[in-house]
């Protein structure tokens, strides 16, 4: 019994879940002194571009920071079976920071066209904020129902939408597409929201071909049972072993 157990547990590590977290992780290292070092340099000619909508810009990057960085946790077993009140607070903070940054980076986007950006480059935006809002949104209604399996898939669709933040800039990047013209990124960006909800569909199915995230709890919790009742079947030879040496 110990063996499997040991072999369950080792198994739980190989889970797409936590390699899909490391490529997250990847991205963000990726992506954040590639793409958004200039945050922390005011000189940067970057800002010269920002400079008509650098007050959007700041609650837009905020909101969308906050929604990538704590998503991942939304999809800790453990941090919502033992800490469930900080799940929902997370929660709230996920769902704020999705209906703040999608709306506003349609705006930003739709503002950019009085420096040259198509018209067509604004409808992949919106229909990003559109996407990302209406799975985050259908999520947040099935927990008000208390349909958990279907706010979890709804979420993971949500989070997949988010996601396209960081592919499209490490497509272009890695690719070395960033530097053709705007219709180039403007592909790459509809290429990751076609595949955005298909990805996070082929990771609930992928789930659902896997054995239960709860077997080997139940497998813990079965192998107690059994070595309380052999605990409890040794028991009565014992006191009729002590009562033969205390007989006559």
């Amino acid at each position: 019994m110990s063996t499997i157990l040991t072999a369950l547990k080792q198994c739980s590590w190989l889970r797409p879940k936590y390699l899909l977290f490391a490529a997250i992780g990847l991205m963000l290292a990726y992506v954040i002194p590639h793409d958004e070092s200039f945050l922390v340099h005011p000189k940067d000619p970057r800002w010269q571009h920002c400079e008509p909508f650098k007050w959007w810009l700041l609650p837009h990057g905020i909101a969308g920071a906050c929604a990538l960085l704590l998503g991942p946790m939304q999809f800790s077993n453990r941090l919502r079976n033992r800490v469930r009140q900080l799940h929902r607070v997370v929660g709230r903070i996920y769902v704020g920071g999705v209906f703040v940054a999608a709306p506003l980076g349609f705006y930003i986007q739709y503002f950019q066209e009085r420096t040259g950006d198509p018209r067509s480059f604004s409808i992949a935006a919106a229909v990003d904020a559109a996407l990302w809002m209406i799975t985050t949104g259908l999520a947040m209604v099935f927990i008000l129902r208390a349909k958990v399996q279907e706010h979890r898939q709804w979420m993971t669709r949500s989070f997949a939408v988010a996601l396209a933040f960081l592919e499209v800039r490490v497509i272009g990047g890695v690719g070395g597409w960033e530097n053709l013209d705007v219709h180039a990124n403007e592909t790459i960006v509809w290429a990751c929201l076609a595949f955005s909800i298909l990805s996070a569909d082929l990771v609930l199915q992928w789930q659902q071909l896997g054995p239960p995230t709860s077997l080997v709890p139940r497998l813990s919790v079965v192998k107690i049972r059994l070595l309380r009742k052999i605990s409890n079947l040794q028991e009565p030879d014992s006191r009729s072993t002590e009562s033969c040496k205390l007989g006559p």
